[in-house]
Formats: structure tokens, C-alpha cells, sequence
């Protein structure tokens, strides 16, 4: 009886750091950057001698071939984005209109010719993401409990939980807008379900984050009491996690807002069907007037959320001194 064959082994080569640097020199060269050896590159970034080789161990060398590839295969090119950026803002201060100080107001009320009517849309945009905030938040926190590992003993229902939250989150929303848009028609219902589902998954994956990470010794305390499951999460995790909550629910609330504001496109709702119709048409002073609109209004959004965070945060603080 022959013996076995000596099992192969698995750990990975060491890498060769020459061969390594090499190719990310010709993959520089053929992307446009005119460097031919290790001297060229150090006497650009006006480094040593010798100090890339000497700084490069076999893990660095693999990542940065990994990133030479990644920049090769993304088609990234620095001198295409300094010959497009100039072109990008070309664009964009086409879409500006001509204001002059004599006839100010006048060139104001011209370019804002539809103010009360995108007014009413992007009223309506702030209304999806608030609703759709709302019911994912919901969904979310329903949830988050059975997809946190230190609360539930059950592997069956823990796997359910996390694989449903990776669905809600990993199908983008204007996939989900479309889908409702077939099944409910054209408007911000559709709109406002896609913002609950794709919420859903994200806030439910940092709420279940927060929970894994409370104090266990309430629970055990309430365990102890003789409370069931749902008793355990209202007083022993909710009270713990609820400003953390309170925080990822008001960034969320920020984030679709944006993200209603392009539900528009499919025909979703909101002021983006607008902002859609206007780049379609040419129509580049409205499309300026409607991106200043959103703008100013996640300014300030995005201002009075963080007041309310920073309130919610400075009062907890406060209760546990």
C-alpha cells in the first residue's frame, strides 16, 4: 500500500517586488505617464534613491498591482479627467442664465418662471423620503432583532433576517421604482415604496450592528425578571440602542431625500420628473433653477439633522452623567 500524496500546500507565494514595480511602471506607461524606471518615478515625486523598492514588501507590492489593474481596467485616465473637466463646467455654466444688474429681478423671475410649480414637486420629493423613511425605519427595526446574533438563538431565523436585509439593500432603488411603477402606475406611491424597501435593508443592517453591540447585562437582567423575547427587546436593547436609531434614522432621512429627487426619471414622482423633462428638452436655465431648488434644500436638510442629532446626543449624554 502506497503511501498518500503530501498534501500541496496553501499559503501563496512570496511576490517578486521587481516584477511587481515593473508592471505597474508599464502599466503606468501605456496609461499615459511617461515613467521608464524607479529612478524616473523617484526623481518626480523628488524621493530618495532606492526608497520605492526598500518600501514595498510583498504584500504592498500585490496591492499596489491590484490597484495599477483596477485604475487599468476603470479606463481611469488623470490627463482624460483634465481634458473633461473644463468640459463639465462648459455645461454647466450653460445652464446658468444671464443676469445683469439693471434688470435683476426681472432676470430672476425669468428664470425662475415655474417657481410655485416646482415649489409643489419638491415639496412632494421631501414628502417621499420623509413617508419612505418612515415605513423603512419601521420595517427596519422590526427586523434588526432577529438579525442580531446576540439576540437570537435560532441560525435559521438569523440567516433569514440578514439575507432579506441584504435583498431590500442590494437591488438599487430605481430598480424598485420600476417595479412599482409597473405594479402601481405612474407617481410618488411608487416612489415611496422603492425609499421604504431599499431604507429597509440599510438601516436594518446598522440597527442590528447597534444591538450586537449593547450591554448584555440588562437583558440577562430582564431575562431574570421572567420577561419573554419582545419584553427582553423593549427594555433591555431598545432603550441602549435608541439614540443611535434616532442618529442613522435622520441620516437616512437626508440620504433619500437626494434619492427621491432622481425617482423622477421613472416616472416615481417627485421634482426629478421635471429635472428629467427639462434635460430632454434642452431646457438648460430650468435645469440650473431646479438643481439650485435641491440644493438649497438639502443645505438644509442636512443643517437642521444634524442639529437634531447633535440635541439627541448631548441630552443622552447628559441623562447617563
Amino acid at each position: 500500500m502506497t503511501d498518500a500524496p503530501a498534501r500541496r500546500r496553501t499559503y501563496a507565494r512570496p511576490y517578486d517586488r521587481d516584477a511587481a514595480l515593473q508592471a505597474a511602471l508599464d502599466l503606468f506607461w501605456a496609461k499615459g505617464y511617461h515613467a521608464t524606471s524607479l529612478k524616473d518615478l523617484e526623481a518626480a515625486l523628488n524621493m530618495k534613491p532606492g526608497s520605492i523598492y526598500a518600501a514595498f514588501t510583498s504584500k504592498e507590492a500585490l496591492f499596489l498591482a491590484a490597484l495599477i489593474g483596477s485604475v487599468a481596467i476603470s479606463d481611469f485616465s488623470i490627463p482624460g479627467l483634465v481634458k473633461g473637466l473644463p468640459m463639465a463646467w462648459n455645461y454647466i455654466a450653460g445652464t446658468l442664465p444671464s443676469l445683469s444688474f439693471e434688470t435683476f429681478w426681472a432676470d430672476m423671475a425669468d428664470w425662475y418662471w415655474g417657481l410655485r410649480f416646482w415649489t409643489r414637486l419638491l415639496v412632494e420629493t421631501i414628502l417621499m423620503g420623509f413617508v419612505g423613511t418612515v415605513l423603512g425605519g419601521v420595517i427596519a427595526l422590526a427586523l434588526s432583532f432577529p438579525a442580531s446574533r446576540n439576540l437570537v438563538e435560532n441560525t435559521g431565523i438569523y440567516f433569514a433576517a440578514r439575507r432579506t436585509l441584504e435583498f431590500f439593500r442590494t437591488v438599487p432603488e430605481l430598480v424598485f421604482a420600476l417595479i412599482f411603477v409597473f405594479a402601481f402606475g405612474l407617481g410618488p406611491f411608487a416612489g415611496v415604496l422603492a425609499i421604504a424597501v431599499h431604507t429597509a435593508g440599510s438601516l436594518g443592517k446598522l440597527f442590528a450592528e447597534v444591538n450586537e453591540n449593547v450591554d448584555p447585562r440588562p437583558i440577562e437582567g430582564v431575562r431574570a425578571s421572567g420577561g419573554n423575547w419582545p419584553m427582553i427587546m423593549r427594555l433591555g436593547v431598545v432603550p441602549q440602542a435608541l439614540p443611535n436609531y434616532a442618529s442613522y434614522l435622520l441620516l437616512r432621512f437626508e440620504i433619500n431625500v437626494r434619492g427621491a429627487s432622481a425617482l423622477g426619471l421613472v416616472g416615481a414622482g417627485g421634482i426629478g420628473q421635471d429635472l428629467y423633462v427639462a434635460i430632454r428638452q434642452f431646457e438648460y436655465t430650468d435645469i440650473s433653477a431646479i438643481m439650485l431648488l435641491l440644493i438649497l434644500t438639502t443645505s438644509v436638510i442636512d443643517i437642521t439633522c444634524e442639529a437634531i442629532r447633535h440635541r439627541l446626543i448631548g441630552h443622552t449624554l447628559t441623562q447617563v452623567a
